[in-house]
């Protein structure tokens, strides 16, 4: 541990100055504030921007709505509750590393008993004629996207909307990206003879290629930036290639590589490399033993200067290890493996991509049709030693921990699709123990199954207490289930606490069988206690409403339901990470009219909303307030759209093929068809959501047999297809009947729906409910087909009431106006809250709160702002107890906050503010 009263210096605080900062205080090595003289570093912090650390990995989010805000790195109070100097504004200008001193631009003198160095990269720009002329950028930072949102306003203004991007590698196609969200004509100059030339070969860039021109970005490959020719005002009009070429350019952004910030280390008389970067060694310390230097500005000691934020986190972790005391840590290196989704096309790259020569053995997939290139390379013995994948990267996390090792199964497993050859990705089984699960936080498989065996745990859930995994993104919650699997651990058969006894198809019988209308009721014949949670709440509402027609209830969000339901329930449409909601018409068979396409766009015009067509044959409007949502519903409605319901486990869409309208091969009116099962089905609340698709003909363009119903028109009729999927875990539907008129194939899907309602357990899709099911397939005709319960015309009748009792959601909360106030922006005082549902406020200084009452009426209040993904939207969450402690669960992700003292229960390092309430008007504490 550092001795007392040490000053520590960091110059930077970009995302690996900022992680420094964190390590720091997860090993207690930083001083307590409120003790000067006691243990520790304190921290002095010089910022050249004008903003604390944000996250430049998802810089592009902004051009689509995200608020800079949202992208702060720090949570609340941490440099406050740490003591930490953060000096914004104020770049160091000089080091003295005689006397240990750093002057900054404003002339302060700050003394060091360590410095860390960490002062990032600046991006390089070609010296051409022209560079520096107006309307040329470069694209690192928040300023940078500031001035080009406002430059290419100003030129759109005047008619003018073509934007080039120079670079063709990982940052410049980011930036096309954004220039094609800013509405720009856009074309990409790559001086290599393909894109990504680092991480991607020659047929991965193919693929890359087509799937960015299909979008309408130009590429040009093989050539450079010669000249920036501009017009009479000087601003940048054309760009012209070294082959002569000339591209009309109103804007230009180089992103043609970086170079490291060492300007500091040289002038100090610090080793720097020959390209480059400020040398350090294994512990990440420069030539002055007092010095050290992390991220994109260090040479590291394998000769390499890192451009990927991983690396840098990992060399923070190591200076933090150093100036604990402890100095076990080193760094040598790093894995530069990469999993991003470029332009709409996921890429991945993994070990040595580019594995060459005799001891190399190439595995290829490659689909032209679909931009899908896969390879994987293996060693003389069969180990894997690097892969790419591009434009379907789902098998990145299962190959990844194996480089360097045998495949658990062989390469066709993890390259071909479904059905093609392909199977089922080995589980977590197949792992290494040092493979990492969870990428946010750096747990491996092996720290999990350690904590799971030292701290007994049995749920995903004690998984996240004990190790972090899965708190940050969440992406990584299946692969813990799977780690829980393998070890051993026994599913709970119940839902939680409050229901220990009672699956999603326990509760669904009870319901039906006993007439139970609410959860109050519920709770009061079996459950234990407590007022429910996150998990218990959202299952018995989809109880509820898959029931509505035999309980007599109305409304998804009349009385006590709406404090059950989830945020995208509760709303309406599908929450985004930045508080916003998408809202989704329906689009029945994806046939629409050229008027309703008008009313779409003028709606997405007027609310500035991002529009994109799904894959399923609709239109997405994204960035809605929810104070917006009924007025867009009520312009929607009156042009003939209805809920789409997008945000519920219920039936999404039916796509279709235009069959025998207009395809000279269909069999089949697969259009009419797609129609009539959407709208038969819409609004049918199931364990998890389902799709349909209908294809016309055996060439299976509509992809039916990748649906959860899937029907292919044949001579004899319609074949019906159940239980497939896409998403992490694709799956061909398999064929329950051949050749059924449009009255049995209607028959034998009510049964299978009414069928896997009653049955299927929470959040489990039909592929996998049918993995589940005793006897598979064969169950579902001897059950459905040949009727050996006795049930197929009860089910039938259930699927009638639910279709003669459907009512569109979003018409149903503009005729209450009860519901209806639920979407107000904030609420005045404390008397208009319902028990178990939040509600926003605003504090006397600006911020807001988020206000709830339990059962018994007592209020709480705390901050609405959610601290890991900066949206302010607690208020949204559901309230329920853990462990007796009433909580909130962030509608984002899902972590669980307690009211009382704000602490996150996921991660106790995180904490919402937490407010008093006097006289049902909540104040800041002191």
């Amino acid at each position: 541990m550092a001795t007392p009263t040490q000053t520590l210096v960091l110059i930077g605080h970009g995302m690996v100055g900022h992680r420094l900062l964190e390590a720091l205080a997860e090993r207690g090595a930083l001083a307590d504030p409120a003790d000067p003289t006691g243990p520790g570093w304190r921290v002095v912090v010089l910022a050249e921007e004008d903003v604390p650390a944000y996250d430049r990995v998802h810089l592009s989010s902004v051009f689509t709505g995200t608020d800079p805000a949202d992208l702060g790195l720090a949570a609340p109070d941490f440099l406050a509750a740490h003591g930490i100097d953060l000096r914004l504004g104020d770049p160091a200008e000089q080091v003295d590393t005689a006397a240990r001193t750093v002057t900054t631009t404003s002339g302060a003198v700050v003394a060091y008993d360590a410095l860390v160095l960490a002062t990032g990269s600046y991006p390089f720009v070609p010296p051409i004629p022209g560079a520096d002329a107006p309307g040329c950028f470069t694209y690192r930072t928040l300023y940078d996207v500031d001035a080009l949102r406002s430059y290419a306003r100003d030129r759109g203004a005047d008619g003018r909307r073509t934007g080039v991007v120079v670079g063709g590698g990982l940052l410049g196609l980011e930036a096309a990206g954004a220039l094609r969200t800013l509405g720009l004509a856009t074309h990409v100059v790559e001086f290599a003879p393909r894109l990504m030339p680092l991480q991607v070969d020659d047929g991965g860039a193919a693929a890359l290629r087509a799937t960015i021109e299909s979008m309408g970005v130009a590429v040009h490959t093989g050539v450079g930036a010669a000249e920036i020719e501009t017009d009479a005002d000087g601003r940048a009009r054309c760009l012209k290639l070294s082959d002569g070429t000339r591209i009309p350019a109103d804007l230009v952004v180089f992103s043609a590589g970086v170079r490291p910030r060492d300007r500091l280390a040289r002038e100090s008389g610090l080793a720097v490399g020959d390209r480059g970067g400020v040398a350090v060694d294994e512990h990440c310390r420069t030539t002055d033993p007092y010095v050290y230097a992390i991220g994109e500005c260090a040479q590291t000691c394998d000769g390499r200067v890192y451009g990927l934020v991983a690396p840098g986190y990992q060399m923070a972790e190591t200076v933090a290890d150093r100036l604990a005391g402890a100095g076990d840590l080193v760094f040598t290196g790093a894995d530069t493996s990469t999993k991003l989704k470029l332009l709409g096309a996921d890429v991945a790259s993994f070990g040595d991509p580019f594995a060459a020569g005799p001891q190399a053995t190439e595995v290829v997939f490659s689909d032209g049709r679909e931009g899908v290139y896969k390879k994987l390379l293996l060693g003389p013995e069969g180990q894997l030693l690097g892969g790419i994948l591009v434009g379907d990267a789902e098998a990145y996390g299962s190959l990844k921990p194996h480089a360097g090792r045998l495949l658990p199964a062989p390469p066709e497993a993890f390259l071909l699709p479904a059905g093609g050859g392909g199977g089922e990705l080995p589980g977590a089984d197949s792992l290494p123990d040092d493979a990492v699960v969870c990428s946010c936080h750096n747990v491996t498989k092996g720290a999990v199954r350690a904590a799971i065996t030292e701290h007994g745990l049995t749920d995903v859930g004690g998984v996240k207490r004990c190790t972090k995994a899965g708190t940050g993104c969440g992406g990584c919650v299946n692969t813990l289930q799977a780690v829980l699997d393998a070890a051993g651990v026994e599913k709970p058969r119940g839902l939680c606490e409050h229901f220990p006894e009672l699956s999603r198809s326990d509760v669904y019988a009870r319901v039906r069988d006993e007439h139970i209308r609410s959860f109050s009721e519920l709770t009061e014949k079996y459950g234990s206690g407590g007022e429910g949670c996150v998990v218990c709440k959202p299952v018995v509402a989809n109880v509820l409403g898959t029931l509505a027609p035999e309980l007599g209830l109305r409304h998804i969000l009349e009385g006590e339901q709406a404090a059950l339901q989830d945020s995208n329930d509760l709303f309406l449409a599908n929450l985004q990470k930045d508080g916003t909601y998408s809202v989704v018409p329906r689009v029945p068979g994806g046939e629409i009219t050229a008027e309703q396409l008008i009313v779409i766009g003028e709606v997405a015009r007027d609310h500035g909303l991002y529009t994109k067509i799904t894959g399923g044959q609709r239109i997405d409007l994204f960035g809605a307030r929810k104070a917006e949502l009924p007025v867009i519903w009520r312009r929607l409605i009156d042009a003939g759209f209805e809920s789409g319901h997008a945000y519920g486990k219920s039936l999404r869409t039916v796509k279709s093929c235009v069959g025998s309208k207009f395809c000279r091969f269909g069999q089949g009116d697969s259009v009419q068809l797609a129609i009539d099962l959407e709208l038969r089905y819409r609004g049918l609340r199931a364990p998890h959501k389902l799709k349909g698709g209908v294809s016309g003909c055996l060439r299976e363009c509509a992809e039916a047999r990748g649906k959860d119903i899937g029907v292919i028109a044949t001579a004899g009729g319609w074949n019906l297809y159940v239980c497939g999927n896409g998403g992490t875990s694709p799956r061909h539907a398999d064929l329950l009947a051949a050749d059924l008129s449009a009255a049995g194939l209607f028959a034998l899907i009510d049964r299978f729906l009414m069928y896997y309602v009653r049955t299927g357990e929470r959040l489990e899709r039909t592929s996998a409910w049918l993995e589940r099911l005793d006897g598979g397939l064969d169950h579902l005709r001897e059950v459905l087909v040949e009727d050996r319960l006795g049930i197929g015309a009860e089910l039938e009748a259930q699927m009638e009431r639910h279709v003669a009792a459907y009512r569109d959601e979003w018409r149903a909360v503009l005729d209450d106006p009860e519901a209806l106030a639920r979407f107000g922006p904030y609420g005045d005082g404390v008397e208009f809250l319902e028990p178990g549902r939040g509600r926003a406020t605003v504090l006397a200084d600006g911020g807001e709160a988020a206000l709830f009452k339990d059962g018994g009426g007592e209020v709480y209040a705390v901050g609405n702002r959610d601290p890991f993904s900066g949206a302010d939207v607690i208020a949204d969450g559901i309230m329920g107890t853990r462990d007796g402690e009433p909580v909130v669960a962030s509608p984002m992700l899902k972590q669980e906050f307690s009211l009382r003292t704000g602490v996150c229960l996921d991660d106790p390092s995180v904490a919402l503010p937490v407010h008093e309430v006097v006289s049902g008007v909540p104040t800041a504490r002191d």
